[in-house]
């Protein structure tokens, strides 16, 4: 039986959620894209995760622009930074392939307080090492911001690392390491996530553990590989994330089960723990946050 995700868990060191995704229920102020994907009626709002993320005994989160559902139009993610910079920090994204994404980046990071860009590969090019992903390198380094590598497929792994290695200034978060999950392809994926550990700027969202486990909790099918990539990046270079909404993007957890694989059932360290569960994440994206 499933733990509810309204269980309160204590956890006595500072959280940070580094990746949940946001849907507003005001549809007619945010008009989702053509057919998109659908949480579950009255989840995914910002007050909700608000209620579910606290719940839990999270401090903060960074919140994930969900193309499935707006597509590019980040409106929702934009407000949703500006309105609550006490606990969340946006991480928006944009189609490299339109010209007028530098231009808004600029904007969302000076007028809304957005911290991040998800950067997804050209469409156009089927590469990251493209002119159009390169100009939002540039403006994120021009604008102090980082980088969360949606890099999802093992042909985009030479374009991505050339980027890294031409942008060495820039930090990274690593976006679901590839999509880990059982099956025929899990030792090449794994192989290529552990040698991306060579980029020392680049952090792992070690939350595949959610995403792609096929057993309910404690999801045991990914606990080797999930230490396997923790001690190839070094606990100082490892994330948690829910991946909220839980009920569509981690169907075989709740949000609490997914933190407490972290707390409890992983053989880590508390010294490790407590890296992977908010310090990290502290340091990169609240550093400056007086409530943390």
């Amino acid at each position: 039986m499933h733990v509810s995700s309204r269980t309160i868990i204590v956890v006595h060191m500072l959280v940070i959620d580094c990746h949940a995704h946001i849907y507003s229920f005001d549809e007619k102020r945010y008009p989702p894209r053509p057919n998109p994907f659908r949480p579950p009626k009255w989840v995914g709002s910002v007050e909700h995760l608000h209620h579910v993320s606290q719940a839990a005994g999270v401090s903060a989160v960074r919140a994930i622009q969900t193309v499935t559902f707006y597509g590019y139009d980040n409106s929702y993610l934009c407000d949703s930074t500006r309105d609550n910079r006490d606990w969340i920090c946006g991480v928006c994204t944009l189609d490299p392939d339109d010209p007028r994404s530098p231009g808004l980046l600029r904007q969302f990071v000076r007028q809304y307080g957005v911290q991040s860009l998800r950067s997804i590969p050209s469409n156009k090019a089927k590469s990251f090492d493209d002119p159009s992903v390169r100009a939002l390198w540039k403006v994120a380094v021009d604008e102090g911001i980082t980088i969360d590598l949606f890099l999802m497929q093992y042909a985009m792994i030479e374009s991505a690392s050339k980027m890294m290695r031409e942008f060495p200034s820039l930090t990274f978060g690593f976006c679901h390491c590839m999509d880990l999950k059982p099956g025929p392809n899990l030792q090449r994926d794994l192989k290529a996530v552990l040698d991306l550990a060579r980029f020392k700027n680049l952090h792992a969202k070690v939350d595949f553990i959610g995403t792609g486990t096929q057993r309910p909790y404690p999801c045991e099918d990914l606990h080797d590989t999930a230490m396997q990539v923790i001690r190839a990046y070094g606990a100082e270079r490892c994330l948690w994330t829910s991946s909220y909404p839980n009920e569509i993007w981690t169907p075989k957890i709740t949000y609490a089960e997914h933190l407490k694989i972290f707390t409890e059932a992983l053989p880590l360290k508390d010294s490790e723990r407590k890296l992977i569960l908010g310090e990290n994440a502290r340091k990169i994206w609240f550093k400056n946050s007086a409530f943390l």
